[in-house]
This record gives C-alpha cells, sequence and structure tokens, in this order.
C-alpha cells in the first residue's frame, strides 16, 4: 500500500487508522501482543502511543529517540522522559545542556513529558521493548510505522524542527526533505556520546530562533516554579 499524502489539519487518530489497515501493522501488534503476555514490557501498553499526544497540527518540535528505557519505573511512551524522580545519564546530560543553552537553572526532575503539551513530539523509532534487552523489539514493524510518521511531518506545510540525537536518529535524517523543516543533529546524550557533539549543540536555544524567525511560538522548554522545574 503507497503511503497517503498527509498535509495540515490532519489527526493523529486518522493517521493511525490507516496504519493499521497495511500490512505490517497487524503481524506488528500481534508480535507486541505476546510479548506483553509473555514477558515484561515497557512502557506500560496503555502509553505505548503517548508521543502522539501531541496532535499533528500543533508539532513545532520532534525530539526522536531511540527505544524506551528497560528498566522498571522509566518508560512512559515519551522519548528520553522518565517518571519524576527516576534520573537516567541521558536525562541528566540533557538536563546539563538545556541549562548551558538556556542560561538558567533546571530541576532535574526526569519526566519531560510536560513538553508533549508545547508543541514538543517526543517519538521513539521503536515503541516497546522486552525488560532488560534494548532494541529487543526492534525488526518487527514499529519502524515502519514511526518512518512513516516522521514522513508525514515532513510533508506538513507548517515549519518545524526536527531534533536527531545519535546515529539511529541522524539516519532518519533522509526522511526530511521538506527545506521549510530545520534539523538539528548530533551525537547522543548518553555518557559515551555527550561528549562528541552533544555538549555545546545549543538544540534548545537554535529551536526556539528558528521558530520565531518564522512567526511561530517558541518552546517553554523550562518550566517555572508552578509546573515540574524550578529556575
Amino acid at each position: 500500500m503507497a503511503f497517503v499524502f498527509y498535509g495540515d489539519n490532519m489527526e493523529w487518530k486518522d493517521f493511525l487508522k490507516e496504519e493499521a489497515k497495511k500490512d505490517y501493522y497487524k503481524p506488528l501488534m500481534d508480535f507486541v501482543d505476546s510479548e506483553y503476555k509473555n514477558y515484561t514490557c515497557f512502557p506500560k501498553k496503555e502509553n505505548l502511543f503517548n508521543a502522539y499526544n501531541t496532535e499533528y497540527d500543533d508539532v513545532r518540535c520532534v525530539i526522536l529517540g531511540q527505544d524506551p528505557y528497560i528498566n522498571e519505573g522509566e518508560a512512559h511512551g515519551y522519548a528520553f522522559s522518565v517518571y519524576d524522580h527516576h534520573l537516567t545519564p541521558s536525562l541528566r546530560n540533557i538536563y546539563k545542556e538545556m541549562a548551558d543553552d538556556l542560561g538558567s537553572d533546571v530541576d532535574m526532575d526526569g519526566d519531560i513529558s510536560y513538553l508533549a503539551g508545547d508543541g514538543v513530539m517526543l517519538l521513539n523509532t521503536i515503541l516497546s521493548v522486552r525488560s532488560g534487552e534494548s532494541m529487543s523489539h526492534k525488526g518487527h514493524g514499529w519502524e515502519i510505522l514511526t518512518d512513516n510518521t516522521i514522513k508525514a511531518l515532513n510533508n506538513r506545510e507548517k515549519p518545524m524542527v526536527f531534533i536527531l540525537w545519535g546515529n539511529p536518529a541522524r539516519k532518519k535524517k533522509e526522511l526530511i526533505t521538506n527545506p521549510i523543516h530545520l534539523v538539528i543533529e548530533s551525537s547522543h546524550p548518553s555518557p559515551l556520546g555527550a561528549s562528541k557533539s552533544f555538549f555545546g549543540s545549543k538544540p534548545f536555544s537554535r529551536c526556539n530562533d528558528f521558530l520565531v524567525k518564522n512567526g511561530l511560538k517558541p518552546i517553554n522548554w523550562v518550566k517555572n516554579k508552578r509546573d515540574l522545574f524550578n529556575i
């Protein structure tokens, strides 16, 4: 089945309905159902599609991750985000770059899902994982869904920013062909990659500069004391 063109004003529920009709989708769901039945998997099944809570027309930035965190109490369906106060090494580095880039003190809470309500789609390329086994759900169809998600966003006529951290995310750059969008890429924020090109890449301010130049609202990356973060 050919890729369906999506323009502005599409809704993710319509996109997912179309994907569900395609040949890859039922085998993917059968695999996911079997994995969740027989193994401990993350995130919770009801949170698998949380990334799509940022509605299509509201997306101003996409942060692309790989697959969910593999430990209990971490993954909840938003790339790089964890439940409150269960901080990962990658998140510590993300917060460090955020503080340095924006010149703000950041309370390292761990849960960055609030960004989903401010136009940031926190999307993993693979939406589920078996406990303790990174990339264990690779190659079963999630990549088709999320590639088509990126293509649908690429087709949109309103500019947005794609932030690609690490080699798996950077490979998706070939899907982003629309010149109205901005791609920001660097090494992964994990301790193994952060010092290569992540630190000092200023993705947060560069994203906002682009949005403002295109007449769009900047992202409120750091919340105030009444919200999740303390400045």
